[in-house]
């Protein structure tokens, strides 16, 4: 079995995430009208009791859609960079 997945079996089921509909959680865009997706995603995101187990998965996945764990896609790019050290 994949570890990635055996490892979210653990933690998906207690995500806030789940009372709400996907397409919050993959907006078109973080700009314009996507942003208020974008943003109410975060926000519930904040709320929740496996937030960093989620960013953490979304990092090591290199997941390039969606807000997990409170992040867009721009954000854990970022972080990303902060993490790996310069070659």
């Amino acid at each position: 079995m994949n570890r990635l997945y055996h490892e979210s079996e653990d933690w998906v089921a207690q995500g806030a995430c789940r009372r709400y509909d996907p397409e919050i959680f993959f907006p078109v865009s973080t700009t314009g009208p996507g942003r208020q997706d974008a943003d109410l995603a975060k926000a519930i995101c904040r709320t929740c009791p496996v937030r960093q187990e989620c960013l953490r998965w979304a990092l090591r996945a290199g997941e390039a859609h969606g807000v997990w764990g409170a992040t867009t896609p721009e954000e854990r790019r970022y972080l990303r960079r902060e993490l790996v050290p310069a070659s």
